[in-house]
């Protein structure tokens, strides 16, 4: 299969605590499980990683949460690591009420344009959630921008 829009995304960090990112990601956001791996108590260091695999069935990408019972990865997210959500019309306050009630927490986005077009959760590893009002296409995107633009 060539590398293209087909491509299935994996997107890979490290979690302090594995049951309360499932928490706020399958009954806050309403991720489903896809594969679940706990390390075995006497694993070698080498394979000593636990991780969730969460995404939606439909979906060509999935988010993959890591823990290492012999290294621990500190998460270290910035204000702009973000996994944005383009929900193409009004966020459900009811959403944003559950990603809470779950561990999440409504931040204020770093960067105003998502305070404008949608709400920031961070989720319980510090990793922010936006949920954008926007509706996204990369192909739209792409020809607006081979659209010429105005004269000089």
């Amino acid at each position: 299969m060539p590398v293209d829009g087909h491509a299935h995304v994996r997107i890979a960090r490290p979690s302090r605590d594995l049951a309360a990112a499932e928490r706020f990601w399958t009954e806050g956001l309403g991720l489903s499980v896809l594969f679940r791996h706990e390390a075995a108590a006497d694993a070698p260091p080498r394979e000593a990683h636990s991780l969730l695999m969460l995404g939606w069935p439909d979906a060509s990408w999935h988010l993959e949460l890591v823990v290492s019972a012999h290294e621990f990865m500190e998460p270290v997210p910035t204000v702009e690591d973000l996994l944005v959500v383009y929900v193409a019309g009004e966020v459900p306050p009811e959403l944003v009420e559950r990603l809470e009630a779950h561990g999440g927490k409504r931040v204020p986005a770093h960067n105003p344009y998502w305070d404008t077009w949608g709400v920031t959760v961070e989720d319980p590893d510090g990793y922010r959630l936006v949920l954008s009002t926007r509706d996204w296409s990369n192909a739209a995107a792409l020809e607006n921008a081979a659209a010429p633009g105005p004269s000089a």
